[in-house]
């Protein structure tokens, strides 16, 4: 994807850039650290060179580009966050990406521009505008901007970060505030660089995904598709990185070519679980019809899934539609972090890439396959005038989704634990007590809970306690130690330090209800991760009640039941259907009577009307071949049905047919058969005699020409006499035999028994002039006696040679 940098530009108002600058430079720089710079330097200068003090392997704070790539591709726009690990925060920070080796006092040491993604968090320095810094400084855990990567040629670039937290900067050169990216070979041009590191977690970890749709006419106005606008089944798998979805830089697989433009997961999940080996969840979530709806209308879609060492990479994809052929999704989400534990939760804004199958650029382009299929691509708004993203000055896409990503349970042993509930306290120690445990092995403890809050409210010494319990004492000889710990504090405010606020963990599970009939009370608890570190008291709660209601009437006839389980799907994809849901009893009656309690409950359930889901149809292919290569013949051409077959009936045609005409095929010339050989030409001597056929249809378009229709051949009836009187005597002899054989013919008698034929009519005239033609004559029956024999009793027919003489 190359995206045009967006100009750089400060939108904030003069008179909060005026309270923001002097407090961030307050927060920032100690005065001591201030006057050993130069006051004739640049403030770029002076950020990179103002450093506060900061503990050796502190790792709180992280700087990340998205995909955590090595390499950078030239004009490429990528995501850096800056975060911190619960319970650290940061007031304020400085974010700023040089060449390699650059001091950054000049405006050519800088690479890449930078773009602000929430105006309400960051903002461009304005005495180094390069830089990014808060827009106001708070109590804040991550921010979020985009990075475009410098022209081709920089080299290598190195991003860096500080943090202002209590008066000190953290500015490293090193670890994990400073990252290093180096320009892309031009050869690997295209191809997704995200190297994936070895997972060392232990155990399993559970997540939830949960995706919200903020594509709406609201959010993305220019020609927003009112009607059909929906978002497909969400699908996907948590992977091992042997396996690839699909990525940025590669080819879509044909089941994700069906999901980015049909909308159907059918062919991707066939292609995941063909690699069982490889997955260890599918990933699957319900569509949404229409793509928006407020939250309090319908629940977002959610799917669960886990992940272990080797599959520890998540990914998904939804078709918006109706699109030509784009997607949103993750691909290769690394869930395992590099202290090997579970990622606890990954927020992560979308916005649509193209699958690279189909050339549209509106939502509702025809079906313009694209060949050769193009590589996956991340949609700009400088793409196409046309398109719906489109923006001349070449801004950000506006999100069109959100999806969360939480951590919900773990389970087996865990290498390293964050405690974000109760039974996950286990790590994170203070220094102090990370000093050599001496309880003795006999004895099993609880873990030790949080510090309580200090003793004295006043700056006069007091003391915090925390405590654990004694699970078991293995060998009754070996005393335990104390089950409490105590440290000195002071009240709020004494610290030299400034206050900060208590940080709490998630809510745990409701317990059961108190009773287990009628109406009773439940509970569910969170503990105080990290107090004050001004050893102020903890105001949030802590323990939260509500009723709740096992069986409505107790009796000795009642019986005990469980929770009522999730609801079925809808019996009906549109309009109007049932759902059920059922639960079990988990105690019979105490007199031993049968339970009464319903075990299942139906009710109405609503999914878009049917008739709003139209027949989302594909654009006439072009016409097939014609079925023969001459001639008459049929031709066809097919649309494809491009929404879900079972979301309404559609009784378009998908197929057309109609005739086609082609060239004439080739005639080949037909001849009749021979005749029969003539008479010698001559009547002594050498002669000829010949046969003829006759063309009964000429060649036409190109047919086979017709060949010979006369053949001759040599004949000798007998010597010619030398004496000439005698010869022309026979000539005459012969003629005259032949004149009263004619005669005989024409009359009534016995040649033609049974019938009377009409007289030969006169010879046709000759076929050729010279080289040998053919002449016909008929003979046809005038009256046919009733004693008559009919094959003896037809018309007759004769012919002769003509123009024999070579031409």
């Amino acid at each position: 994807m190359r995206l045009a940098p967006a100009p750089l530009r400060l939108s904030r108002s003069p008179a909060l850039l005026a309270l923001a600058l002097p407090l961030a430079a307050a927060l920032a720089f100690s005065d001591e650290t201030l006057d050993k710079v130069p006051k004739s330097e640049g403030y770029c200068s002076r950020i990179l060179r103002a450093q506060g003090t900061r503990r050796e392997g502190y790792t709180e704070f992280s700087l990340r580009v998205e995909g955590d790539p090595d390499f950078y591709k030239p004009g490429t726009s990528y995501r850096v966050t800056l975060s911190a690990a619960p319970p650290s925060y940061f007031r304020g920070f400085t974010l700023i990406a040089l060449k390699e080796n650059r001091e950054g006092d000049k405006e050519e040491d800088h690479a890449g521009t930078f773009q602000i993604i929430d105006e309400e968090e960051t903002q461009f320095m304005s005495n180094c505008p390069v830089a990014v810094t808060e827009s106001t400084p708070r109590r804040r855990t991550r921010i979020q901007v985009f990075w475009i990567a410098p022209p081709a040629g920089t080299g290598c670039v190195i991003l860096k970060a500080s943090i202002v937290q209590k008066r000190i900067i953290y500015f490293q050169d090193e670890g994990s505030l400073t990252k290093k990216l180096c320009e892309q070979d031009s050869m690997f041009d295209g191809v997704t660089d995200k190297p994936i590191l070895d997972c060392c977690a232990c155990g399993t970890a559970k997540y939830r995904l949960t995706f919200y749709g903020n594509w709406s006419e609201k959010t993305h106005p220019k020609d927003y598709p009112r009607r059909a606008n929906h978002w497909s089944a969400i699908i996907g798998g948590s992977h091992s990185k042997n396996y690839v979805l699909w990525e940025y830089g590669g080819y879509a697989s044909e089941g994700v070519k069906q999901v980015a433009e049909l909308g159907s997961p059918v062919k991707m999940e066939e292609e995941i679980r063909q690699q069982s080996d490889e997955v260890l969840t599918v990933i699957k979530a319900k569509a949404q019809w229409p793509a928006w709806q407020p939250l309090n209308v319908r629940a977002a879609p959610s799917a669960e899934f886990s992940v272990d060492r080797t599959r520890h990479l998540m990914s998904f994809l939804t078709m918006m539609g109706p699109s030509p052929d784009w997607n949103v999704g993750l691909s290769a989400e690394d869930l395992c972090t590099k202290e090997c534990g579970w990622v606890q939760k990954v927020v992560q804004d979308l916005i649509p890439w193209d699958a690279g199958t189909d050339s549209g650029v509106t939502y509702e382009s025809p079906n313009k396959p694209t060949i050769p299929q193009e590589k996956i691509r991340p949609l700009t708004s400088l793409d196409h005038p046309q398109s719906p993203f489109y923006d001349p000055e070449g801004g950000s896409i506006t999100q069109v989704a959100r999806v969360v990503i939480e951590r919900i349970a773990r389970k087996g042993e865990q290498c390293n634990i964050v405690p974000d509930n109760v039974d996950d306290i286990v790590a994170d120690l203070a220094p102090e007590e990370k000093d050599e445990d001496d309880t003795p092995e006999t004895c099993i403890y609880s873990n030790w809970s949080p510090w309580s809050a200090c003793s004295s409210s006043t700056c006069d010494k007091g003391k915090r306690m925390r405590q654990r319990m004694l699970k078991a004492q293995l060998d009754l000889s070996v005393p335990c130690p104390d089950t409490q710990d105590f440290q000195p504090c002071m009240g709020p405010g004494c610290s030299d330090e400034e206050g900060s606020t208590c940080t709490m963990s998630e809510w745990i599970t409701w317990s059961p209800c108190s009773i287990s009939c009628g109406m009773g009370m439940r509970s569910r608890e969170r503990y105080v991760k990290q107090f004050p570190e001004d050893g102020s008291v903890c105001t949030l709660p802590t323990e939260e009640t509500e009723k709740c209601t096992v069986n409505e009437e107790c009796s000795p006839s009642s019986c005990l039941m469980t929770e009522w389980g999730e609801w079925d799907e809808c019996s009906a994809t549109c309009g109007m259907g049932m759902k059920k849901r059922h639960r079990m009893v988990k105690m019979s009656p105490a007199d031993g009577s049968m339970c009464k309690a319903e075990t299942s409950q139906a009710e109405k359930c609503m999914m878009p009307e049917c008739h709003t889901i139209p027949c989302l149809l594909s654009p006439w292919s072009e016409w097939s071949d014609c079925s023969v290569t001459c001639g008459k013949g049929m031709r066809t051409r097919q649309r494809m049905l491009k929404s879900l077959a079972e979301l309404g009936d559609c009784n378009e045609e998908l197929e057309q047919m109609e005739k086609c005409m082609l060239p004439e095929c080739p005639i080949d010339c037909e001849l009749t058969e021979w005749s029969q050989w003539s008479e010698c030409n001559k009547s002594c001597g050498k002669g000829h005699m010949i046969r003829t056929r006759m063309i009964q249809m000429e060649p036409q378009f190109g047919g086979a020409p017709c060949p010979e229709t006369v053949q001759r051949k040599k004949c000798r009836v007998r010597k010619c006499l030398k004496n000439p009187s005698i010869q022309k005597l026979r000539w005459r002899e012969a003629r005259e035999s032949r004149r009263s054989e004619q005669l005989r013919e024409e009359s009534d008698g016995e040649p033609f028994p049974g019938c009377r034929m009409r007289p030969w009519t006169a010879w046709s005239e000759c076929t050729k002039l010279c080289g040998g033609g053919i002449q016909e004559r008929y003979m046809t029956v005038k009256k046919r006696f009733k004693s008559s024999q009919f094959s003896s009793c037809k018309d007759k027919k004769e012919i002769r040679a003509c123009n024999v003489h070579p031409c």
